[in-house]
């Protein structure tokens, strides 16, 4: 058993899909970007929101891209996102029983720390998270290390001792470039064949197999 249980959020401890599509679509509609399919916007969970904003609409000013962000923050996120993002069936019982082996358990994402606070008190389940680590609290966003080295700062832990668990390669690889294990679930867009080729302990079908890795 690993000391530190990291996870990524959405498609991993919680699917935030309907939530993410639905506000993409609005803006789309009112912002004439026509065309852009819903699988586009899927497969761009993960990533930060300025990579898949300029990735959707093919925008490369970056005040342009920055506009759309803050619209789409400002009047479709903050009134849809939270009311549509949904805990997987396994995740209260797998961090339940994660920390009554005595782990941490914490988050490193892409997404802000402020709006996966608001799913954690949607499900009264702060005191099951010892860390929270958003994008707006690394230099840099995966694959780059910096959120998972900061939770191995806050709490001094050997690399050894710390999992990583994502739903997509930009997780993998983070987790390689931060020097930690890696385990992989399938419940986003990434499949067990695009996992494969990259450093992992499982390769898993929900979060509750994390308690049958050694």
């Amino acid at each position: 058993m690993y000391k530190a249980y990291v996870f990524d959020f959405d498609y991993t401890l919680a699917n935030s899909e309907k939530g993410i599509v639905m506000c993409f679509q609005l803006l789309f509609e009112v912002e004439g970007y026509d065309g852009i399919p819903e699988e586009a916007i899927r497969r761009t969970i993960g990533m930060t929101m300025y990579d898949a904003m300029a990735l959707l609409t093919g925008e490369t000013d970056p005040d342009r891209v920055n506009a759309l962000i803050w619209e789409y923050k400002v009047r479709f996120s903050d009134k849809y996102m939270t009311a549509n993002t949904h805990l997987y069936p396994q995740t209260l019982p797998t961090l339940h029983a994660l920390k009554d082996a005595g782990a941490l358990c914490c988050i490193a994402s892409t997404k802000t720390r402020s709006r996966i606070g608001e799913t954690l008190r949607k499900y009264q389940m702060e005191s099951l998270i010892d860390l929270v680590v958003g994008v707006e609290d690394v230099a840099k966003a995966k694959p780059a290390p910096d959120g998972i080295n900061a939770v191995c700062r806050h709490f001094g832990l050997d690399k050894k001792d710390v999992l990583y668990i994502g739903d997509n390669t930009i997780d993998a690889r983070a987790a390689k470039n931060a020097g930690v294990a890696f385990a992989a679930v399938t419940t986003g867009t990434t499949t067990s064949q695009e996992f494969a080729r990259l450093p992992h302990v499982a390769i898993m079908k929900d979060l509750s197999e994390i308690l049958t890795i050694p």
